[in-house]
């Protein structure tokens, strides 16, 4: 049992969650891995090793007992946490009502309420050290204009952003910084996982970002205590001008591109 401190990624197993391993671990981190794959996790956790210790520890958050037993389960090996990357998460494709309430409630759960319960479990940890993290991992989704289809992403990005913000006022006084990483589209599974893989393949590719370099920028935002980040000059440049627009233009021009990312039926 160590007494290092660890940093806890959730959603590890593939994808920007990766990513922000394999980051923390040239960064010389420890690790603990989290999501439902425990072969994923072991094999990402093989390549690792040589560099810094990782423990594996299979979680569904969906499950609302979840986030309590992984807790739990660091408290029982002495695993110290003072950095949480909340990462793990995905989509519902499709119109609010093409989907049935349970797999809504699961979404819920994974992208809201696990983010929370992880956050009030492991940060008293950090304040008593007064020092610490959080990174949250949100997304552009949660900065412009919602569209029609995956009703409930950017209403849950949007939340995580806000949640950063308050926790950042709170918690940066007692040595914790708290950053929001809102990434645009990234190379990664997601959109295999949701289904919308083809009607992506005509978005421009200058659009893309690399999952590594969204990972690096959002560790170097928490390091230098910024309370959010946004990969790419060109969502930067996005952002600012849908803060511009009238809110109705830029929901009109929003909605008109969301058939080419968002499954709507």
């Amino acid at each position: 049992m160590s007494e290092c401190a660890y940093a806890l990624v959730t959603g590890a197993s593939s994808g920007i969650g990766a990513a922000l391993a394999r980051e923390l671990a040239a960064r010389g981190r420890p690790l603990i891995l989290t999501a439902r794959r425990l072969d994923r996790l072991q094999s990402l956790a093989d390549e690792l090793k040589p560099k810094v210790a990782c423990v594996c520890i299979a979680a569904d958050l969906a499950d609302p007992a979840a986030p309590e037993q992984l807790w739990l389960a660091c408290q029982d090996q002495s695993l110290r946490v003072d950095l949480l990357v909340n990462n793990a998460g995905y989509g519902v494709p499709g119109r609010y009502l093409s989907s049935d309430w349970k797999s809504h409630a699961d979404f819920l759960q994974v992208m809201v309420t696990a983010v929370c319960e992880l956050t009030h479990r492991f940060l008293p940890g950090m304040e008593s050290a007064g020092r610490g993290g959080v990174l949250n991992i949100a997304s552009m989704a949660g900065l412009v204009p919602s569209s029609a289809g995956h009703t409930l992403y950017a209403a849950s990005k949007s939340f995580m952003i806000k949640f950063s913000e308050s926790l950042a006022l709170e918690s940066g006084p007692r040595g914790v910084k708290v950053t929001a990483l809102c990434p645009g589209f990234t190379y990664s599974e997601f959109h295999d996982v949701t289904g919308t893989r083809a009607q992506m393949a005509g978005m421009s590719k200058a659009m893309w970002l690399q999952a590594d370099d969204v990972a690096r920028q959002g560790l170097d935002a928490l390091e230098a205590g910024t309370l959010m980040c946004i990969p790419g000059w060109r969502y930067r440049m996005i952002r600012r001008l849908t803060k511009l627009l009238p809110d109705s233009l830029a929901l009109a021009m929003v909605n008109r591109r969301s058939k080419d990312f968002r499954n709507q039926e």
